[in-house]
């Protein structure tokens, strides 16, 4: 038989990795709660046709990302390429908007991609969106917001704010007709994929890493020239309220989002340290998405970072301080020592809530149960010998030294175990 293995691009996260993944999703909760925004959990399954009024039928993710299927009614079925666009619905189904409405979700995604670092085909988005109010000032919030968990997570020094304004959708449109007349003349100048793009999402052409596409642009038409003057204005605006919050930023004219939906206010968090994956967190304005998803007409913005990304930057550039294995380790040996400590040890766990205890199993001898104790980072081992079994007392023996010396070894009592624990893992 051939040996079963993970599909391509969808990894397992083993428990040495978990542990950061904890610690950036505990992070990641609570500056999002102390900023008033609710968690909000969505299925990873909608309706393809979801996606195609959203994203935008001729994007790169409907045309050739999306993992769809046909249901077992002949509807079509896709899992979830991005979140904002299950939010949405979920916003306007549920009647989430009838005031201004902070969210949040976090969860697998899925796109069929080249698998590379930072980037696979099943990954995982932390989103935030803001529905309800249009000016600016939200606009700073949610960048300001992403500034502060970045200095939780000790990674600011590796982010750069990059932002831009990419006007109304009537500016688009009069920017997107410039281009494309402009390129036309020039098309066997650009990538394979910026010819391609041409015709159906020529604004993506913007975002080519391609040097020779680039130069071609640099003598084009810039977006700059068609935006109107509430565009502008909000811009300008959002920039006061950066700097006043002392929030560094580079202005990116060429920056405009991969999707169809944005308007007005785009922004990326980009890294140079994790080679061509450099883009981290990204996000915008979307003034018109919620009435095409049926919704009545609100303003909305929002963001997701990509959650693999984030931990590869906490494991190669932050000392992460990792939880133990164990803090409690229970070594017992002989016939009736287990059964005698198990109870004991839930008596413990009874006692000590919040306490990471492991217990031994499978046997094996005093010796070996030992460097398992102390290979799990316990603080203290409980241990029960047939000596201990007879005399009804347990032996408290700590693992590790605090001030460079290490507290003496007790024998005491069962009824004397909490005590002596609390005493034995005091700081």
């Amino acid at each position: 038989m051939s040996e079963l293995t993970a599909v391509r691009g969808m990894n397992d996260i083993l428990p040495d990795e978990t542990a950061v993944w904890q610690f950036l999703e505990r992070t990641v909760a609570a500056v999002l709660g102390s900023y008033g925004y609710g968690e909000i959990r969505l299925p990873v399954v909608e309706k393809t046709a979801l996606f195609k009024r959203s994203i935008g039928e001729v994007t790169d993710i409907v045309e050739k990302e999306m993992y769809t299927f046909d249901d077992r009614n002949g509807e079509s079925m896709t899992l979830r390429p991005e979140g904002t666009a299950g939010c949405v619905r979920a916003a306007v189904q549920q009647g989430l908007l009838n005031t201004p409405r902070r969210l949040w979700y976090s969860g697998p995604m899925f796109r069929y991609e080249r698998p590379q670092k930072g980037r696979q085909r099943q990954f995982h988005q932390t989103g935030v969106e803001s529905f309800g109010v249009a000016t600016p000032d939200m606009d700073a919030e949610l960048i300001v917001l992403c500034a502060r968990l970045w200095r939780q997570l000790g990674l600011t020094g590796s982010m750069q704010l990059q932002l831009n304004t990419i006007g109304s959708a009537a500016a688009r449109k009069a920017y997107r007709t410039a281009l494309v007349d402009y390129l036309q003349d020039r098309v066997e100048r650009l990538d394979e994929d910026s010819q391609r793009r041409l015709l159906s999402n020529p604004l993506r052409i913007l975002d080519s890493k391609n040097p020779q596409t680039q130069s071609v642009l640099d003598d084009g038409p810039s977006l700059e020239e068609f935006l109107d003057e509430e565009a502008i204005a909000d811009f300008a605006r959002l920039e006061e309220l950066l700097e006043a919050a002392d929030v560094k930023y580079v202005i990116n004219r060429r920056l405009v989002r991969g999707l169809d939906y944005y308007n007005k206010t785009v922004f990326e968090w980009v890294t140079d340290q994790l080679g061509a994956q450099g883009t981290v967190c990204a996000g915008g304005r979307y003034d018109g998405l919620v009435e095409q998803l049926g919704g009545k007409a609100t303003p909305a913005i929002g963001c997701a970072m990509g959650m693999e990304r984030l931990v590869l930057l906490l494991m190669d550039q932050v000392s992460v301080v990792l939880p133990s294995v164990a803090d409690v380790y229970v070594v017992c040996v002989g016939g009736d020592a287990h059964r005698i400590a198990l109870a004991a040890t839930e008596r413990v766990r009874d006692a000590h809530p919040l306490l990471q205890v492991v217990q031994h199993a499978g046997g094996g001898s005093f010796k070996s149960q030992m460097k398992k104790a102390d290979k799990s980072g316990a603080r203290v081992a409980l241990i029960w010998g047939e000596d201990e079994v007879a005399a009804e007392t347990v032996t408290v023996k700590s693992l590790r030294e605090s001030d460079g010396e290490r507290a003496p070894q007790l024998t005491v009592p069962l009824e004397d175990l909490e005590t002596t624990l609390s005493a034995a893992l005091a700081p």
